[in-house]
């Protein structure tokens, strides 16, 4: 996908964050005033507390927290607004259910009314891992009938599709942490060759067990502390969270004749694999390198005019390092006259977001873009001594700092990594004379 004359842009957006975030003027104050939003595991989802805070006490298993980036409203949800029954709506994935309400929100956000969509030749392209919601599929229980459409991953799209009556492509996909990024590239190359009008595109996490720390936790892989601290010298490992972005993806022309606010046009996209070698979980730079060189080679600028870059950062002490030492081969460098790209992540305010940390970054570098700032990345007054900051040129963002224009335009970048080996790279460029502020729907608790 590369930049043309009638170039892919976002003209809507909408999130879902822990602490209670679901609209994109809360999500910006909380990135701008870097406020961090983890808080305890809840209590109403009937999970193993008490096994979990001492699993440690076993020879060769990590320390788990009290703590994560968990949605407030996740158990929260109107069925008959979205023609759905309150039996079958108890059977669905909780993910599909927050990823409903986003993408309403979303369509809102763009001036597109969502219940006018019937028929539309629109499609839908959503991220998304499997979180084990609820029983065993296979257990006879009340809800057996509806458990196939309730836990599979494909109905993730599928009910927003269906909810709103879209015609167009529609699909899951699933590459671990970059399935969200991943999600932008197919429905962008989708709308570019005419397969849909336009498309929505997103992802959403929303944890139905504890596996996850589980499984960090015997790999001693999570922060031992309750802070995910990207690219930080006293980082210790990850930590979880939850969260749900949803875009709106069209033609600019398109955009532009409907009066759709621009948010920023995707310059490009690309998505490769590491391929073998070392583990299937080991990140590699090199892979990381050759996806951001090919991304910047089809976006048509260069490395210096990237001013802000999300990265992936989840705060491990083996990918961090690997991830800034292909981050800095490509937008670092020693000939630059100027300060170079400021650097930071989302997860280290809400915690690691799995297959919606993408987006959640994607919608970060969208604000920063429409407000002229870039916040600050938590965590980062002691950043990891694993690279030469100074040489490099990059650098971590510590405080909320204005973001200069060139020649009336922000470029940023962002990066998704998954556990399967699957990387993923945007970048995005976003007019000054497009800035004022986010459009914001009306709250609903329950929507």
């Amino acid at each position: 996908m590369t930049h043309t004359a009638d170039p892919i842009v976002i003209s809507g957006m909408a999130v879902e964050a822990p602490g209670g975030i679901d609209t994109l003027a809360e999500f910006w104050s909380a990135l701008a005033d870097a406020r961090e939003l983890i808080g305890p595991f809840p209590r109403n989802r009937e999970w193993p507390i008490d096994q979990l805070l001492s699993l440690h006490r076993t020879e060769g298993w990590g320390r788990v927290c009290d703590a994560g980036g968990f949605l407030s409203g996740a158990t929260e949800f109107d069925p008959p607004f979205f023609g759905i029954t309150p039996r079958e709506a108890v059977a669905m994935d909780p993910q599909q259910r927050v990823a409903l309400r986003v993408a309403w929100r979303a369509l809102e956000n763009a001036g597109i009314n969502p219940g006018a969509l019937d028929g539309a030749e629109v499609g839908c392209f959503m991220g998304a891992s499997i979180n084990e919601y609820g029983p065993a599929s296979s257990a006879v229980t009340e809800h057996t009938g509806y458990r196939v459409t309730g836990t599979a991953l494909g109905a993730i799209a599928g009910r927003i599709s269906h909810g709103l009556g879209l015609v167009g492509p529609s699909l899951t996909t699933d590459t671990a942490c970059a399935s969200s990024l991943t999600a932008l590239h197919l429905a962008a190359n989708a709308v570019r060759a005419g397969e849909c009008e336009w498309a929505l595109a997103g992802a959403v996490c929303v944890m139905g067990s504890p596996a996850a720390f589980v499984e960090f936790s015997k790999n001693n892989a999570l922060a031992t502390d309750g802070h995910c601290r990207s690219y930080a010298a006293d980082a210790t490992g990850t930590l979880w969270g939850e969260g749900a972005g949803v875009v709106v993806v069209e033609h600019e022309s398109r955009a532009r004749e409907l009066g759709h606010r621009i948010y920023g046009r995707l310059l490009a996209s690309r998505v490769n694999h590491n391929g073998k070698g070392a583990p299937i979980a080991v990140p590699s730079a090199s892979a990381q390198q050759r996806l951001i060189e090919k991304t910047l080679s089809a976006s048509g600028i260069r490395a210096d005019d990237i001013g802000m870059i999300e990265g992936h950062g989840t705060g491990t002490p083996v990918g961090d390092p690997l991830e800034l030492a292909a981050l800095a081969r490509v937008y670092g460098g020693t000939d630059r006259e100027t300060e170079g790209p400021l650097l930071g992540s989302v997860k280290s305010n809400m915690g690691h977001a799995q297959a919606a940390s993408g987006i959640l970054g994607l919608i970060k570098v969208l604000l920063s873009g429409v407000n002229g700032q870039i916040p600050a990345s938590l965590y980062a007054d002691r950043p990891t001594t694993e690279i030469d900051w100074y040489t490099t040129n990059l650098r971590l963002a510590t405080e909320l700092e204005p973001w200069a224009a060139i020649d009336g335009v922000r470029y940023g970048a962002v990066s998704s990594f998954g556990v399967a080996g699957t990387n993923a790279h945007a970048i995005v460029a976003m007019p000054v004379l497009e800035d004022h502020q986010p459009r914001t729907t009306p709250r609903r608790s329950d929507v």
